[in-house]
């Protein structure tokens, strides 16, 4: 059930058997010579949709773009600044709070969202609690990111080894590749890529990782392997969000 083609009197008989919603939230960012600069929200979105209708569950609108301020130096990339991101999200969770959710799952595709994500959840909270809303104290957000589930994680290492890297992974672009195989890029990869460097900011992460990757092969990406991490993680997060939605 998707929040954007319900009419809010479904909404309301929804809240009238769960209180709980997910909302994918990933990036719009660079990934690479062969990565789609959509791929964190992408592989968010269908592995929340996926969720969803495993576990019964409304499904809020993507929240595509999210904190990637060390990518744009890379054409296309966009990113929201940690003090907007905190903001959207809270008035994402205000909004929906006022009408009786209390649950509020975020399945994330990228990993520079996860802290700015723990700050805009305590923020909420504080929010909530100003406001004096009915029941302020019971809201409660929780994070599920896809690429770190165990099942995912152990995937991807006996596919892919240490040539999985960290960023523009083969798994991330394979799942992709499932959603879109229309969309399936191709280009030239240099056989040495730089990993392991700590960056400064968009211009110092160019210049140490002046292809976009870090430390990944996404050449060994494959459709079929992406429909494997597609599966694992549906799998993986509904009994994760089951058993959040549950808890009192």
């Amino acid at each position: 059930m998707l929040l954007h083609l319900s009419t809010w009197p479904e909404v309301e008989t929804y809240l009238e058997r769960s209180t709980g919603i997910i909302f994918p939230i990933g990036s719009t960012e660079q990934h690479g010579p062969t990565g789609a600069i959509g791929t964190d929200a992408i592989c968010a979105e269908a592995i929340a949709r996926g969720v969803g209708e495993a576990a019964g569950a409304l499904v809020g609108p993507t929240i595509n773009v999210g904190m990637a301020l060390h990518h744009t130096s890379f054409p296309g990339s966009i990113s929201l600044r940690p003090q907007t991101m905190i903001l959207v999200i809270r008035d994402y969770i205000t909004s929906l709070a006022k009408s009786g959710f209390l649950k509020f799952f975020f399945i994330n595709g990228h990993g520079g969202n996860i802290a700015t994500m723990k700050a805009a959840f305590a923020e909420t909270y504080a929010h909530l609690s100003d406001l004096n809303l009915p029941n302020a104290d019971r809201v409660q957000c929780q994070t599920g990111n896809w690429f770190m589930c165990g099942s995912v994680y152990k995937l991807a290492k006996e596919l892919y080894g240490d040539r999985e890297g960290s960023h523009a992974t083969p798994s991330e672009i394979a799942l992709t590749q499932y959603l879109y195989p229309e969309a399936i890029k191709q280009a030239p990869l240099a056989e040495e890529v730089a990993s392991g460097h700590k960056f400064y900011g968009a211009a110092d992460f160019r210049r140490r990782f002046p292809d976009g990757r870090m430390g990944s092969n996404p050449a060994l990406a494959t459709p079929e392997h992406g429909q494997q991490f597609y599966e694992l993680a549906v799998k993986e997060l509904t009994d994760s969000y089951l058993k959040f939605s549950e808890d009192v």
